[in-house]
C-alpha cells in the first residue's frame, strides 16, 4: 500500500483546556474573558455604569440604568436594560435582548435569545432563539451548598460545581413565573408553561405544563 505524503502544519498551544461537558464551556468563557479587553462599539446611554473591561459590538443599545460589571462581552445588535444588572464573566451573543430588571450572571447567552422581564439567569447557559418569559427564575446553588449533580443522557454525573443553574438548547420558551431547578438540562424545542417547574434532564420537544 502506497502512503502518499502531505505536509502538515504545527501549532503550539501555550494553553489548553478540555470541554468535555457543557458546563465546561462557563469556565473557558471565564478564561477567555478574563483576557478581553474593552471596546465598545454600540450606543450607551446616559446613566449606566460600565465596570472593568466590557465589550459592546456594533448597533447594540445599553440604556439608562443599567450596570454591566466586567468582564463581559456583549454582541451586535442587542439591546440591554433598562434597569438591568450584568454581573462578572457573562457573555452576551448577536441580537440579543436583556431588559428590565433583569440580573444575569456567569451566563452564557446564545444568538438571538431574549431575557426581557423580571428573569435571574445565573452560571447558566441559554442556546439560540431561547425567550423567558417574564418573571422566569433559574436556580443555581443547592440548599445544602453541595456540589450539583444532574442527569445526562440518562447518568448521573457529578459537575464538582457549587453553582450550575440549566443547560438550555435552542428554541425552549418559557411561561411567566416559571422556575428551573438547579442543574436542570433542556433539549431543543421544549415549552416551560406558566408558573411550572422544570428539573432533571428535560428532552428535545418536551411540554412542562
Amino acid at each position: 500500500m502506497l502512503l502518499k505524503e502531505e505536509e502538515m502544519d504545527g501549532i503550539f498551544l501555550k494553553e489548553w483546556r478540555d470541554v468535555v461537558y457543557p458546563w465546561h464551556l462557563l469556565d473557558a468563557n471565564e478564561e477567555i474573558l478574563k483576557k478581553s479587553h474593552k471596546k465598545i462599539e454600540g450606543d450607551i446611554s446616559e446613566n449606566t455604569i460600565l465596570n472593568g473591561t466590557v465589550i459592546v459590538g456594533k448597533n447594540s443599545k445599553i440604556l439608562p440604568g443599567s450596570f454591566i460589571e466586567g468582564p463581559v462581552s456583549i454582541g451586535s445588535d442587542c439591546k440591554i436594560g433598562p434597569n438591568c444588572y450584568i454581573r462578572p464573566h457573562t457573555s452576551i451573543g448577536n441580537g440579543c435582548h436583556v431588559g428590565n430588571a433583569c440580573e444575569v450572571k456567569n451566563s452564557i447567552i446564545m444568538d438571538h435569545s431574549n431575557v426581557p422581564h423580571q428573569n435571574y439567569v445565573g452560571d447558566s447557559i441559554i442556546g439560540q432563539d431561547c425567550n423567558l418569559g417574564a418573571g422566569t427564575k433559574i436556580a443555581n446553588l443547592r440548599l445544602d451548598k453541595k456540589d450539583i449533580v444532574v442527569t445526562l443522557n440518562g447518568n448521573r454525573q457529578d459537575t464538582k460545581r457549587r453553582k450550575l443553574g440549566v443547560i438550555m438548547g435552542d428554541n425552549v420558551q418559557t411561561g411567566i413565573n416559571s422556575v428551573i431547578d438547579v442543574g436542570t438540562i433542556i433539549g431543543n424545542k421544549v415549552f416551560i408553561g406558566p408558573g411550572a417547574m422544570a428539573k432533571g434532564e428535560i428532552k428535545p420537544n418536551a411540554n412542562i405544563l
